[in-house]
């Protein structure tokens, strides 16, 4: 077996799915197996992985759309329970380079294996910096100039656009939050991460985020009503992530809210009054959502190529809010 399992959670994208498989069998200097974690998708996603036929390839079906927070958290358990050392998390629209994983194990190197997650610095199809911004502390983000002067760069949080993980700190800390659905369970997994270790972008490891967009969700610009709703996920999940920072969190929870609002009035076309309301109902919700941090029970196991499983985790609203993820997709 690998040291190394790449965790790959799914929605219905069976072509950008097939690019991020291609990318990770072509990985040089480093090997890794493949957990794919689908979330029930109806496109020929299964098909699709199965005619690769390498058995690096792990497919998981979770039975429901658990969001990318479950997925997430389902295919990290998968995986640290099968015995990985270590565990890289990303999206399917995540196309890393040929040397992405070979400069991390490189960094694990120069560390002397001082770090709990290292983090690739993400593009857009463009080449210009991706969405995949980092945090070096709660108010600010890793800059151009950062990357192209340092290899290594502290950081606090960072998204799950490429992100390794050691399996023991999984273990010691927990998995990420299934409950959060979508939206900041990277921020807080790695928020967890990093009170207790170091952890870095390594400027060397590149992908490309391959989203439609070049630019990271914004609210205010939003046109789609079927949408809106969903956004309540987003300031429920930052209230209960930063609120563990204490004062500081606050302060940026505070300075977060004032912002959406004032760039709602201004920037928003239509629906700023829905819009401003489903901000309040998320912050509402985060003062009482206490989602449970789930720990590894077990290690071992064996692998399976193809492995249908029933959703094992249960949300509040879960219907609901798988509906909602599908009529955004």
């Amino acid at each position: 077996m690998r040291d190394i399992a790449a965790v790959v959670v799914t929605y219905n994208r069976c072509e950008l799915l097939r690019r991020n498989i291609e990318c990770l069998l072509n990985q040089k200097g480093a090997e890794c197996d493949i957990y794919i974690i689908d979330n029930a998708s109806t496109d020929g996603t299964r098909g699709m992985v199965e005619g690769f036929a390498d058995s690096r390839i792990h497919y998981f079906n979770t039975g429901s759309n658990l969001g990318g927070a479950g997925g997430f958290e389902f295919g990290t358990r998968q995986a640290a329970e099968d015995g990985y050392r270590f565990i890289w998390l990303m999206d399917d629209d995540t196309l890393p380079s040929d040397t992405a994983l070979y400069e991390f194990l490189k960094a694990d190197k120069a560390l002397r294996g001082e770090w709990g997650a290292l983090s690739s610095v993400s593009y857009w199809i463009d080449g210009s910096l991706g969405s995949g911004v980092q945090k070096p502390t709660l108010f600010t983000h890793v800059r151009a100039q950062d990357i192209a002067s340092k290899a290594l760069i502290k950081i606090v949080q960072a998204p799950f656009v490429s992100l390794l993980v050691k399996s023991e700190i999984i273990r010691q800390l927990g998995l990420p939050i299934g409950e959060y659905f979508i939206w900041t369970d990277d921020f807080e997994f790695t928020g967890r991460i990093s009170r207790k270790h170091n952890m870095y972008v390594v400027a060397a490891s590149k992908v490309v985020h391959a989203m439609k967009d070049n630019r990271r969700p914004n609210f205010a610009l939003e046109t789609s009503r079927e949408r809106i709703n969903r956004y309540r996920y987003m300031y429920r999940n930052d209230v209960h992530c930063y609120r563990q920072y204490g004062l500081k969190g606050w302060a940026y929870l505070a300075a977060k809210f004032l912002y959406t609002v004032a760039n709602i009035l201004i920037n928003s076309k239509t629906d700023k009054l829905a819009k401003i309301r489903v901000v309040i109902r998320g912050y509402k919700e985060g003062l009482s959502f206490h989602p449970e941090v789930r720990r590894i029970t077990h290690g071992g196991g064996g692998h399976c190529l193809y492995r249908l499983t029933v959703t094992v985790i249960i949300w509040p609203e879960t219907h609901s809010q798988s509906q909602e993820l599908e009529a955004a997709a």
